[in-house]
């Protein structure tokens, strides 16, 4: 028997998270499990259900997603939250991202587009929509033009810095073992190494250390 996807949406409106909940109860691979109206209550119902995913609003009454995210994220390391969103503002995304979202999706995103991305997202791989992602690297683009420090030495071999770009680009570990012609296992050991040397908590805040080192 597949095991489903366990699903905690968080939303401040009402039609909204019905109207997500709808959606996925069409699709065998997930279950949505619980709702909640803001991110106090994500953090509540997300330590009590223990979901797969939260689709997490960035905007809401009492707490907001990305504050929510951050401590969701350091009580359950191996939930995923994906921001599902109407703000595209490169502050959201760029302090999302930080807190440990797996990634930054618009609302007008079509339903099986949202279902693939919470299929990859428990997979592991972080999910940007297009829009954003020009936005993310825009912004960080601007913050390391207009920074006043050196460029600090990056404390990585040839490989890991060609694994670490790829990470930028959104790659998955299948991608980069084919793009640099070397086994998916071989790239699961330089993420580990990667993530390790610059301290990094995921995938996401390598993503985001490339740009900001004119990495990618």
């Amino acid at each position: 028997m597949t095991i489903k996807i366990r699903i905690l949406l968080v939303d401040d409106q009402y039609l909204i998270r019905e109207g997500i909940a709808s959606l996925l109860e069409l699709e065998e691979a997930v279950e949505v499990v619980g709702m909640a109206v803001n991110g106090k209550d994500a953090i509540a119902k997300a330590l009590d259900l223990k979901p797969h995913i939260i689709l997490m609003d960035v905007r809401m009454p009492e707490m907001n997603g990305v504050e929510a995210t951050a401590q969701i994220r350091q009580a359950l390391p191996t939930c995923q939250i994906i921001m599902l969103t109407t703000f595209d503002d490169e502050e959201f995304i760029v302090q999302s991202l930080l807190a440990g979202a797996y990634g930054y999706l618009m609302k007008d995103i079509p339903p099986q587009d949202l279902v693939q991305a919470i299929k990859l997202a428990h997979a592991g791989v972080y999910q940007l929509a297009p829009e954003v992602a020009g936005k993310l690297v825009g912004a960080l683009k601007s913050k390391q033009e207009s920074a006043t420090k050196p460029k600090i030495e990056v404390p990585l071999t040839a490989r890991e810095l060609d694994v670490l770009k790829l990470l930028a680009k959104g790659t998955t570990n299948k991608g980069i073992a084919q793009a640099l012609n070397v086994s998916e296992g071989t790239v699961k050991n330089h993420v580990s190494n990667i993530l390790m040397r610059l301290d990094l908590k995921d995938r996401t805040q390598a993503a985001i250390y490339a740009v900001e080192h004119g990495l990618n």
